[in-house]
């Protein structure tokens, strides 16, 4: 993996248009109705058969927040009331039981992640409750090379919070910090201190989380290069092992919470892209490494490594490591990848819990890859975790002549090649230091599902490539 990327605020500006962020190939738009839990049962009953067996990795979203954050485009259920979580984890363990019964107890799960949503709005007992539960139903890998991470809202932990988290067996958190400005805080419904938060990244050190990773958000409103920088600063005095920095994007039409955000308040087009432009400036001067679409990390983070010895994963939560684990995704709205399918839970609790209450899974849609989605996943994966294709590698896997079955996208990257987003040669296609931060411009070329033009007034899918 080519781990430079060279800001190119022109290349950008040229480049810049709505796509997906191909944490999945073919995109959650093409899941169907027609894909049930007979479905889900079958493909993790084909998957034991593996020899040797794969591990899991197991995703549970936990839906609730206390309050609304402005920007936020996650599936979510505000309240305060404490008392909503009871019948979740209910309906969560009817869960684990019935898919935990699907998957071989030889599988061992290496990666466990709580996202939300909030999932410290749950108790410490709560979620101890619920690792029990899964330990039950699924063989839970115990020691230190398992990686068991959890998503934080500061404002909803203190310091004996996240040592009881450590205490549960969690190694990785990740803290939500978009914006440390008040004006921004305050435009956006999110207010929390630095010295809180900061003293929690320090305090989870402590109490011996192994990983730190820090969520930001560049675009939001009231935002400035010099309120962006200071919040940058700050971050770095505490060295995170990984960042991801988002770019917002407002697409009020999808996302009910960013009605309230004022469009008039938002940073130009100008202004954000040199947000970006200071983002990537300021974190490479610091020692980062940067993985690609918005994620950063320290030269000696396990997301480094994975990317220099080719085992770079990308999946529903952003990059990834150990790529040979099926993913199954529990909670509401929860997407699992098992072999060749893509599975979704339904997207409110009242039809999640309506499927678990008459005893079945809560798969509402889904997708089984044909022969050509597998193919052009395995390209768009290379293209966004490696920064590149060996065509001879794809011929073997699939049978098939690189240069003959995409005669068309090959021609249609000329342009792209011409500015120096990508190289081609020896049957190898590259994405260049100025084209990293445009490597979903370069994968949308393979993506047989973007050939048909939208209507020029339909409202965005996606968000911009950057």
């Amino acid at each position: 993996m080519n781990s430079t990327a060279v800001f190119d605020p022109d290349l950008i500006r040229r480049y810049d248009r709505p796509g997906p962020r191909y944490t999945s190939y073919p995109t959650a738009l093409q899941f169907r109705p027609s894909f049930g839990p007979e479905d889900f049962i079958a493909a993790a009953h084909d998957s034991n058969a593996a020899t040797p067996p794969k591990p899991l990795s197991i995703y549970v979203h936990v839906p609730f927040c206390a309050s609304p954050c402005f920007y936020c485009g996650c599936n979510k259920v505000i309240t305060r009331d404490v008392r909503k979580s009871g019948p979740y984890l209910e309906r969560l363990s009817r869960e684990i039981e019935l898919a935990g019964a699907a998957f071989s107890r030889s599988r061992p799960v290496e990666q466990l992640h709580l996202g939300g949503g909030t999932p410290t709005f749950l108790s410490t007992a709560e979620l101890g409750q619920l690792l029990a539960t899964l330990g039950r139903h699924f063989s839970l890998l115990d020691g230190a090379e398992r990686e068991f991470s959890i998503e934080i809202d500061p404002r909803t932990v203190d310091d004996a919070g996240v040592a009881a988290l450590a205490s549960l067996g969690f190694n990785r958190v990740s803290l939500g910090v978009q914006d440390f400005d008040a004006q921004v805080q305050l435009a956006v419904n999110r207010v929390q201190s630095p010295e809180h938060t900061l003293g929690l990244i320090d305090a989870a050190r402590r109490a011996g989380i192994q990983s730190v990773s820090v969520d930001l958000i560049y675009g939001l409103p009231m935002q400035t290069l010099a309120s962006f920088e200071r919040t940058l600063e700050l971050i770095l005095t505490v060295r995170p092992d990984r960042l991801a920095v988002y770019s917002y994007a407002h697409l009020p039409h999808l996302f009910k919470p960013q009605r309230q955000v004022k469009r008039e308040q938002l940073p130009s087009a100008a202004d954000k892209l040199a947000l970006l432009g200071l983002t990537v400036e300021r974190l490479t001067e610091a020692g980062y490494v940067y993985i690609g679409m918005d994620h950063f990390a320290l030269p000696d983070d396990e997301l480094v490594r994975a990317g220099r010895d080719g085992r770079l994963h990308r999946n529903f939560q952003g990059y990834s490591t150990r790529a040979e684990c099926d993913l199954v995704g529990l909670g509401v709205s929860s997407i699992s990848k098992i072999g060749e399918i893509y599975s979704q839970n339904a997207k409110t609790l009242d039809g999640y819990y309506r499927a678990l209450d008459a005893g079945r899974l809560a798969t509402e849609r889904g997708l089984r890859l044909g022969r050509e989605d597998a193919l052009r996943r395995e390209v768009i994966h290379a293209l966004m975790c490696e920064s590149g294709v060996d065509f001879a590698a794809i011929d073997r896997a699939h049978g098939v002549d690189f240069e003959h079955h995409f005669a068309a996208e090959l021609a249609a990257l000329a342009p792209l090649i011409d500015d120096g987003l990508a190289t081609l040669g020896g049957r190898t296609l590259k994405v260049t230091p100025r084209g990293r931060l445009l490597m979903r411009s370069v994968a949308m070329i393979f993506d047989e599902y973007l050939a048909a033009p939208e209507s020029p007034s339909a409202p965005p899918r996606f968000s911009s490539a950057v």
